[in-house]
């Protein structure tokens, strides 16, 4: 029987994967004291309404509808006309319809007027359809102003859609 027994030892043993060493407890390092921290009292945070690049603060509708007719003057535009409204609308309270001579010209009016407007201290305008110049519109707060080339203008008629006169031109059109 102490054979056997030995055999079944010797046999375990060499069927068993052999084990490993354990590991040592690594050594701890010693605590570094921090200096105790200054207590701090929050101090509420003001929340603001997020700014908006290109809108400066609304000035008088009349005081910005002067600079950018007076704009329009000197960059030569043709058949200028203001809508004004005040009232009807949320969106603005006056719009500026002008006709330039050709692309070119359309885009160049619209590029004075914001640069002009910017100067003026309005902050940078919104100018969308600078690239076509058939249709170019500056958003001035306030004002918003369409220069077209005229066949363009002739085609949206803008003015006939905000006209005060509107029932009286449908019945002319009859």
């Amino acid at each position: 029987m102490l054979i056997d027994r030995e055999r079944r030892t010797n046999l375990t043993r060499k069927t068993t994967p052999a084990r490993k060493p354990a590991k040592k407890a690594a050594a701890k390092k010693p605590a570094i004291k921090k200096p105790a921290a200054k207590k701090t009292v929050k101090k509420p945070v003001r929340k603001s309404a997020p700014k908006k690049a290109h809108v400066a603060e609304k000035a008088p509708a009349p005081e910005v509808l002067g600079r950018i007719l007076q704009s329009l003057d000197d960059d030569k535009a043709e058949q200028v006309v203001t809508i004004d409204l005040e009232g009807r609308s949320s969106l603005c309270d006056a719009i500026v319809v002008a006709n330039g001579r050709s692309s070119r010209h359309v885009a160049s009016i619209a590029e004075h007027l914001a640069r002009r407007l910017k100067e003026a201290g309005y902050g940078t305008r919104p100018v969308d359809g600078l690239s076509q110049g058939d249709w170019v519109l500056v958003d001035a707060g306030d004002v918003i102003v369409h220069v077209f080339r005229p066949e363009v203008r002739a085609y949206y008629d803008l003015e006939g859609m905000w006209s005060v006169d509107e029932p009286k031109r449908a019945r002319a059109n009859r």
